[in-house]
This record gives structure tokens, C-alpha cells and sequence, in this order.
């Protein structure tokens, strides 16, 4: 676990907890949410804090919690991480339904990036989407990432199979 912090202008970057188990069920929970994601929905609280106990003690990507400064909300997760076969830093966001569209993916994908370009000196990035979520795809737009190619996306436990959309950017 890393102990990072990174203040946006609307939003505090921070370590995820197992304490941040309810907050994040309420998006986990969501199918409108979870339907292009690669987990599955979660049922319960208990599943969420056995995923936070994981992201706590795993150092292979920078996991945060996005929490609001106006009210301290956590309204959303994302990592970043790098790939060492490809040379790229990869990213990826989830966000409560209810705060889609405000532009908070970007800010904290634009800080996560700006972080790792600071302090590691990474260049290129690559994110993707399941073909549908298009508002996500826009979010890589506006990060600077072009789309280069088609791929395949699945959920974790191989169910929903569908087409991914692959973006990426060296700066």
C-alpha cells in the first residue's frame, strides 16, 4: 500500500481502506455502474472489504479512493500502473451513477498521470473501455489518449464477452 495523497481542485486522491467498504459498495452495487466494468456486482459489504483487504497490500499500481472536498465524499476508485511488458502505464476509474458527467474521472485520471509522470518520469499511457461505455472514452480523449485499436473485453469470471476500445498516448 502507498500512503499518496493528491489534491485536485475539486478532489483528494487517497489510499482506498477496508473502513471505505460501505462507501465504495454503493457504486460496486450498481449494475448501472458495474455493466462495463470487469467485476461483477457485488451482493454484499463483505465482498467489497475482501477487494479492499487485497488493494491494501498490493504494490504492483497505485490504488486510490476519489473523495469530494466540498463534502468528503468518497465518490469513486482508480488505478494506475506499469506494464512491463509494453513499456505503458496503465490507468482505469469507476464512479458513482450519480456523479457521472461532472468531469471527476477526468480531473483524477489527469492527476493520477500527472503524478506518475512527475515522480517516474512515464510517458506513455494506455487505458480502454468496453465498446458501449463511449463516455469513458471520452474521458481517455480528454487525457490526451487517442484510440488506436479494437479488443475484446470479458468480465473476470469469463461471462459478457464484448468489444473493448484501446487508447493510448506518449507525451
Amino acid at each position: 500500500m502507498h500512503n499518496i495523497k493528491i489534491k485536485t481542485e475539486r478532489l483528494l486522491l487517497r489510499p482506498l481502506t477496508v473502513a471505505d467498504a460501505e462507501a465504495v459498495f454503493e457504486w460496486v452495487s450498481d449494475e448501472r455502474v458495474s455493466r462495463y466494468m470487469v467485476y461483477n456486482t457485488y451482493a454484499n459489504v463483505g465482498q467489497v472489504r475482501e477487494w479492499l483487504a487485497f488493494v491494501e497490500k498490493d504494490s504492483s499500481t497505485y490504488n486510490f479512493g476519489f473523495e469530494r472536498l466540498s463534502d468528503g465524499k468518497l465518490i469513486g476508485s482508480g488505478d494506475i500502473g506499469p506494464d512491463s511488458k509494453s513499456g505503458y502505464w496503465g490507468f482505469g476509474y469507476n464512479l458513482r451513477y450519480d456523479c457521472w458527467g461532472n468531469g471527476y474521472a477526468t480531473e483524477a485520471v489527469k492527476a493520477m498521470m500527472e503524478y506518475v509522470r512527475r515522480n517516474f518520469g512515464a510517458t506513455r499511457f494506455a487505458s480502454s473501455h468496453a465498446e458501449p461505455n463511449i463516455a469513458s472514452g471520452k474521458v481517455m480523449e480528454k487525457c490526451g489518449l487517442k484510440f488506436v485499436r479494437y479488443g475484446e473485453f470479458q468480465k473476470l469470471d469469463g461471462s459478457c464477452k464484448m468489444k473493448s476500445m484501446e487508447y493510448e498516448a506518449e507525451f
